[in-house]
């Protein structure tokens, strides 16, 4: 595997349950990291990505969730993919950098040169052995990927300014009010273990604050309230920004696409991003449709090995069909994920939608959003044992899980 200086550890931080609550109602089934995106779970794109690192010693997913939801994905992609996976839940919040410095026995273990560290909600095409490179190159503390957005759009994220030659992190804020840079945090980093000692030196800085505030002063009891507590660190806020400019951080700009997955609108985005990728990753993961028994197929398709399809049938493109779906004949689907159980009846019409698992579509029905990604209604999604009867139509609408439509709806939450 190559030596012990060269190794790399690769985190994940995968949230927990109160942190998905936009993405209900797929959230209600299943952990946010585990949902299907181009057929696969959106935190297994960036193992995949991880599986790419030269001298990867391990991966670990950390997280708020129980571990039994992830026991059973962690052994699965651990023996297939040949690398280990692991795990390590959080017994209470300690921020972004204060989770990573809670396990740094665990991310030490291995005694590795570079830690990467990604959030499980980002969608891109990770471009980490080159990441790796340029950050050996830079010789500081850490490197971010970084990329160009519409000045629109730079306010939600951590806006940063860097030496347009030498790439240094020059200036960080996040989410600011008024505009800094069109340069965004992408949420995926590289860096060596000093990592740790300038959180330790956070926790340290926070301890003695905390010394000089017990006074007995009004005032003072009332910014002692207010304070984070001690063991808080959040990598934004407290290691990135007063960091920027000192020659520890540097950036790596990506030119591919990027996106935040926040909203299921946001994830049927998303898989077809990784549904066009694949076609230059892993082309043999998507359905061709090029022999007189299969359906019709049009762009990116990815359609799982133990789902019927009828030959009839035209699918694509950004079309994702999970295991054991049955499609009918003359059935149309477009921008769409199909999950595991569903039965779509003959002709009907899926357009910008999710289809929650163990539903059904009855014959000669629409279900149908207008493709927003990042309106509130601008997918349908059928939660899991959703039925739509037949001739019946739906249009940018919410159906919460179990229920049945008998009758057409638009732009409509149905509890």
């Amino acid at each position: 595997m190559g030596s012990s200086e060269e190794r790399v550890v690769a985190v994940i931080m995968v949230g927990g349950p109160t942190k998905g609550t936009r993405f209900r109602p797929l959230s209600l089934n299943i952990p946010k990291p585990l949902f299907p995106l181009a057929g696969q779970p959106m935190v297994h794109h960036l193992i995949s990505a991880c599986r790419r690192i030269p001298n990867l010693a391990q991966i670990f997913l950390i997280g708020f969730y129980e571990e039994k939801e992830f026991a059973l994905y962690v052994s699965s992609i651990s023996n297939e993919l040949r690398v280990p996976v692991r795990y390590l839940r959080e017994d209470k919040p300690h921020g972004s950098a204060g989770g990573l410095y809670n396990f740094r026995d665990y991310i030490m273990e291995d005694n590795p040169s570079h830690v990467v560290l990604l959030n499980c909600d980002v969608c891109c095409s990770f471009p980490l052995p080159e990441m790796l490179e340029a950050h050996k190159g830079y010789g500081g503390m850490g490197t971010l990927l970084v990329i160009k957005v519409s000045a629109e759009a730079a306010n939600q994220f951590g806006e940063l300014v860097a030496d347009p030659v030498t790439n240094e992190l020059l200036h960080y804020t996040e989410k600011p009010e008024t505009f800094v840079s069109d340069l965004i945090n992408c949420g995926v980093y590289i860096f060596t273990p000093n990592i740790f000692t300038a959180i330790e030196d956070v926790f340290m800085q926070r301890k003695d604050r905390a010394n000089l505030r017990r006074a007995t002063s009004f005032e003072a009891l009332q910014s002692a309230a207010k304070a984070l507590p001690p063991d808080y660190v959040r990598l934004d806020q407290d290691i990135l920004s007063p960091l920027a400019g000192k020659k520890e951080l540097y950036t790596y700009e990506t030119l591919d696409f990027w996106e935040q997955i926040k909203t299921p609108g946001m994830s049927l985005k998303c898989s077809g991003l990784y549904l066009s990728q694949f076609r230059h990753t892993s082309p043999q993961l998507l359905a061709a449709g090029d022999d007189a028994r299969s359906a019709t197929v049009i762009g990116d398709v990815y359609i799982h090995p133990s789902a019927k399809v009828h030959p009839s049938a035209k699918i694509g493109p950004n079309v994702s069909i999970s295991a054991n779906a049955r499609i009918g004949a003359g059935v149309r689907l477009i921008s769409c994920i199909i999950l595991d159980d569903v039965e779509i009846k003959e002709n009907a019409v899926v357009i910008h939608a999710i289809i929650g698992w163990k539903s059904s579509i009855g014959k000669w029905s629409r279900v149908q959003g207008e493709g927003d990604y990042n309106a509130k209604l601008g997918i349908t999604i059928l939660g899991e044992a959703g039925s739509v009867e037949d001739e019946v139509v739906v249009i940018n609408s919410i159906v919460l899980p179990n229920k049945t439509l008998n009758i057409s709806v638009q732009e409509e939450i149905i509890l």
